[in-house]
Parts: C-alpha cells; sequence; structure tokens
C-alpha cells in the first residue's frame, strides 16, 4: 500500500498522546474515589467482566480515530477488479505453414480448438471481432457478440501462400476504428501498387461518403482498455508491412496487441504440392510487437501449451490490477467503529463514554 498524502502520516503519532491522556484519566478517577473498606466486595460482585468492558467503547474509538487518520493520508492499494474490455479482435495466421504437425493433429486445429475455448470462457457482453491473414488480411466476422457465428467463422479458415503479420494487425486496428480512416490498401500494398485500385475489399474503413473522420491524436502505449488484439502466428513475415511499425499504429492508438507464437523451436518440415519447406517460429518479431504495444509474449509448443494460453489471456483480459485509492474503505471503517462505541457506551453506561 502507498500513500497520495504520505506527510499526513505523521498524524498518528497522536494517538500514543491519547493513550497516555486515558491512562492518566483513568488513574485520576481512582484516586478521586473516597477510601472504602469493602471495596474488595464490591468488585467482587461487578465480576471481571464490569472492570474490563469499560475500556472498550474507549478502544473502539481509538480504532476509529487511527482509521480516519490513515484514511486522510489518501491510502492507494492494488486491487484486481473486472474490466470492461468492449471488444477482443483474434487475428488468426492461416499461412500454409499452419498445416505443419509439431503442434497435434496441426497448427490450424490446435489453434482453432483453443480459440474456440477461449470464446466459451469470455463474458457474454464482450465483442470479439475474427481477422484471418495470409499473404494479406481481411475481417472474416466483424464483432460481434454471437458466439455461434464467431465459431462459425473460425471453423471457415482455409490455409493460404504468404505471412503478412503486419497486415493482419492493420486489418485489426481499422476493424477497431471503423471511423479512423485507416488507407488499408495503401498500408497493405503501398500507394503505388495497382493492386491499391483494384482491392475494393480492403478500401479504407471510415471516413467515406460524407462520413466525418475521426482526428487521430496519438495516446500512451496500451492506455485503450476497451479494446485489445490477440495476434496468433506461427512463422515470420514474409509480405506486407513490417510488423513492427503495424504494431507502431497499435500502440499509438493506445491498443495493446498480446502475441502468440505457436509451434515447436526446431520447427517442422512441411510438403505441399511437390514442394516442401522448413517452417520455424520467428518469436523475436512477436515479442517487439507484444513490448511496443505493452502487450504480453506467449509460447505455446503443443496444443495444451495453447489451450492454457488462452486460458492465461482470458483472465488477462476480463481482469487487471489496478492502483485503486482506497480512503473510502478506511472512512467506512472509521464510522463504523465510532457507531460501535458510541452504541456500547449507551448500552452499558447511559452515556457516550
Amino acid at each position: 500500500m502507498t500513500f497520495n498524502w504520505p506527510h499526513m502520516l505523521w498524524l498518528l503519532l497522536l494517538l500514543p498522546l491519547l493513550i497516555l491522556f486515558y491512562v492518566l484519566l483513568m488513574r485520576r478517577k481512582k484516586k478521586s474515589v473516597l477510601p472504602f473498606a469493602q471495596l474488595g466486595l464490591v468488585r467482587e460482585a461487578l465480576g471481571r467482566g464490569q472492570r474490563w468492558r469499560r475500556h472498550v467503547p474507549p478502544l473502539l474509538f481509538l480504532g476509529a480515530l487511527t482509521a480516519m487518520l490513515v484514511a486522510v493520508a489518501r491510502p492507494v492499494a492494488t486491487i484486481t477488479l473486472p474490466m470492461q474490455q468492449e471488444t477482443i479482435i483474434l487475428a488468426m495466421d492461416v499461412s500454409g505453414s499452419m498445416r505443419a504437425a509439431d503442434v497435434e493433429p496441426n497448427r490450424l486445429e490446435a489453434a482453432q480448438a483453443a480459440a474456440k475455448a477461449f470464446l466459451e470462457d469470455l463474458p457474454t457482453y464482450t465483442k470479439v471481432g475474427i481477422v484471418a491473414f495470409a499473404a494479406t488480411a481481411s475481417v472474416v466476422q466483424a464483432p460481434t457478440t454471437n458466439r455461434e457465428d464467431l465459431i462459425s467463422a473460425i471453423d471457415r479458415f482455409q490455409l493460404q501462400r504468404g505471412t503478412a503479420t503486419g497486415s493482419g494487425i492493420v486489418v485489426s486496428l481499422a476493424t477497431l476504428f471503423p471511423r479512423a480512416g485507416i488507407d488499408i490498401s495503401s498500408l497493405i500494398y503501398g500507394r503505388d501498387d495497382p493492386r491499391r485500385e483494384r482491392d475494393n475489399e480492403n478500401r479504407p474503413i471510415g471516413g467515406q461518403n460524407g462520413e466525418a473522420k475521426e482526428e487521430f491524436k496519438p495516446v500512451p502505449p496500451g492506455s485503450y482498455s476497451s479494446a485489445a488484439v490477440i495476434l496468433l502466428s506461427d512463422g515470420a513475415r514474409t509480405t506486407g508491412p513490417d510488423p513492427l511499425e503495424a504494431a507502431k499504429m497499435a500502440a499509438d492508438r493506445g491498443v495493446r496487441v498480446f502475441t502468440v507464437g505457436i509451434g515447436t523451436k526446431d520447427g517442422d518440415t512441411i510438403g505441399f504440392e511437390g514442394w516442401s519447406m522448413r517452417v520455424r517460429l520467428d518469436e523475436e518479431s512477436l515479442k517487439g510487437i507484444a513490448e511496443m504495444t505493452r502487450g504480453e509474449y506467449f509460447y505455446a509448443g503443443s496444443a495444451v501449451d495453447l489451450k492454457k494460453v488462452y486460458q492465461t489471456l482470458n483472465s488477462r483480459l476480463t481482469l487487471e490490477k489496478r492502483n485503486t485509492e482506497v480512503s473510502a474503505l478506511f472512512a467506512a471503517a472509521a464510522a463504523l467503529l465510532a457507531t460501535l462505541a458510541a452504541a456500547l457506551s449507551l448500552w452499558w453506561y447511559g452515556r457516550v463514554m
């Protein structure tokens, strides 16, 4: 626990003085009592309970005063609270290397199974969108709370050539910020590429047909708490924009990108239509993306590991630790103790201490 106004804790030094004052007051009262020969008999009649309970209300009041002085110092504690994560984008690699069988039954099927289990554990109010990327990227399911639509979209994945990790991030951002006017085609193909003019599917999202385009102002990385991107990939980028440049776009918008690397450390050899190649996991790129956006990198070397990763991500995205001022809790405790002290004093002695 920390304190916003730690200098106010010096007031706690008043408590020993109050205790000393109370002790002196009790001694003075004892001296003021007239000598009484049968005082021992009276004490025995009253019983021990009558002697100690007179100190209970003052002790409760002392506790109330302590809690009040701590509240004045504005204590701050780290508390785990539910997050109101509104939208999560699952950016899934569907490149040809996902057919590698080093993660059983293969990387793609393991990723599909883990993603569906992840959806089942998410709160029902959280919207999820799905982006698939290979040589390019596209939205296969717009953000929705309908889990059946999401599972159907995951089941429809088809393997393609190429790995454009940066494109997956760009399309995910355009899905999260539809009015930002992100020019997807220019970012994916470059402004001079003729495919930019022919690409109707990946045209800029938002800011068209007279729709007002939101003004962009960079924010601190990781500060946008309403959405996050989970990016799963198994290989190095072979085409598309630089993943770190795309990660910089996410960082400037405060969006955290959690990256998941799937595949064994040694990789695997895959063959298709007469050719074969060795596919290895590019951890450095995925770690860089996560670090830049204040996300986190997870390694999954097996189907079991992948399910555990998604379980961990679920807890990361539904619960978060926050530094929260808890002055109100101490103030409430002070009020409760003071009320209890006054009530006991009235009950036992007919007066407030």
